[in-house]
């Protein structure tokens, strides 16, 4: 049972606090009292240090979406670690990725790879400075873009630092931010285009771009109205505005991606996760005349860009078979079980007489343990009380075989059955049952 203080993960923690500040390299991997170490992982499953075996529906975090060591990708990267796992030098794999990205996305000429998502919305925002020449930049609030200073900024912020809906603060995301930092970043709500376009409008000539993701995580993984598309579309051409679709997450929604899903085409489009599948990847693309910024061929561009590991060719071979395997038929067979994972959560909260609201779409999810009526990220986040419902939820998962975030958000991978997903979903609703047993849930 999870914790017990005499477990293998219980004493790698301990191990891990004297030499990684608070036991480990990722903020987000960590929960009291202690994280689960992993050991290994196959298909849907993964398996700790203490051997105990879990359905994973966090699949680093939506990364893996063909789950743990697929038997494809696993052949292909061998045999390319046997040719050599790096070069000073381009390779053919990186062109096959990029050949089957810009076929996908609709908004894609050209591909730049880096190495995280981070990177991929980092190097959009450079491209569309050297693009437009501008400098600021506009974002939703609470929305997370990665760990580059102005796509950071008020990610994740709290109720007493949001300040006026109509004028949102840009908040700090760590101690130390300059202040030149958060000049240069303006913050609008997510789905609401009157409140954005009053905020905008006055600055839209200082605009070098909007960085949106057309469903952001946490803004409660809820989809982007078509209207706030529409705005962002028609508003970023009119004022000479980049329109950047941060797709790290959301790119996994649908064959054409997140911009094929909801019928938009952005100017430039930041990428990670899947299109590595299991191994560090992040990608910019977008329309040729801009991707221009990064072209060496003339001398030095407008935006150097680069990197030791761009580009090796362990993650664009996993990535290419990766994107192969997902087929439009793997798409609908994905998005079906996504249908099922929801419909099933409804049905788990209401048989457990627990108020609550599931979001999301394809093969992404998101439980709240409270009913939530609006959009936006001031509607979606969780209050303390439903902070405690849900570690108290997420500690039954992990005792009765599932490995889920600690904090609601669900993602399927094509290793997922209907059968697993039935499983969790019977699992969360007694789950539910005995935090309402304990008087935690709200009436």
């Amino acid at each position: 049972m999870y914790p017990e203080a005499k477990s293998r993960s219980a004493q790698l923690y301990e191990r891990a606090r004297k030499v990684l500040p608070g036991g480990n390299s990722r903020t987000s991997v960590f929960f009291e009292p202690y994280p689960v170490y992993a050991a290994a992982g196959h298909g849907s499953r993964i398996v700790d240090v203490d051997g105990v075996e879990r359905i994973d529906f966090v699949n680093n975090y939506t990364s893996l979406i063909h789950g743990h060591a697929h038997p494809r990708i696993v052949a292909a990267v061998t045999e390319q670690l046997h040719r050599g796992s790096c070069f000073a030098a381009p390779t053919e794999s990186e062109i096959a990725l990029a050949e089957i990205l810009v076929e996908r996305l609709p908004a894609v000429d050209q591909v730049r790879f880096a190495n995280s998502g981070s990177e991929g919305v980092m190097m959009a925002i450079k491209a569309a400075r050297g693009y437009t020449g501008r400098g600021k930049i506009a974002k939703c609030e609470g929305a997370y873009h990665g760990s580059y200073d102005f796509a950071e900024v008020s990610q994740g912020v709290q109720p007493q630092d949001w300040g006026d809906p109509d004028a949102p603060r840009s908040v700090p995301p760590s101690r130390g931010t300059p202040q030149s930092v958060l000049d240069e970043v303006i913050v609008i709500p997510y789905n609401d285009s009157e409140r954005a376009r009053r905020i905008l409008t006055p600055r839209a000539r200082e605009l070098v771009a909007i960085v949106i993701d057309p469903m952001s995580n946490q803004c409660g993984m809820v989809p982007a109205t078509p209207e706030y598309l529409r705005f962002m579309r028609a508003f970023t051409r009119a004022h000479g505005i980049v329109l950047i679709f941060d797709e790290v997450i959301s790119f996994r929604l649908d064959y054409h991606g997140a911009q094929g899903a909801f019928a938009c085409e952005p100017d430039l489009t930041a990428l990670g996760k899947v299109i590595g599948c299991g191994f560090p990847v992040g990608a910019v693309g977008g329309k040729a005349e801009v991707m221009a910024v990064f072209d060496p061929s003339r001398g030095k561009p407008p935006v150097p860009h680069a990197g030791t590991f761009n580009a090796n060719p362990i993650t664009m071979t996993a990535g290419r078979v990766a994107l192969e395997m997902l087929t439009r038929e793997a798409y609908q067979r994905l998005n079906a079980l996504g249908d099922r994972a929801r419909a099933g959560l409804e049905h788990a909260l209401a048989a457990a007489g627990v108020p609550g609201t599931v979001t999301g779409r394809g093969s992404l999810f998101r439980l709240f343990l409270a009913e939530k009526k609006d959009s936006g990220y001031r509607a979606m986040l969780m209050s303390p009380k439903e902070a405690e419902m849900m570690a108290e939820l997420h500690r039954y998962l992990l005792n009765h075989g599932f490995f889920f975030s600690s904090y609601g958000l669900g993602n399927i991978s094509t290793a997922h059955t209907e059968a697993e997903i039935d499983q969790f979903v019977e699992t969360v609703r007694n789950g539910l049952g005995v935090i309402k047993q304990r008087g935690l849930a709200a009436e």
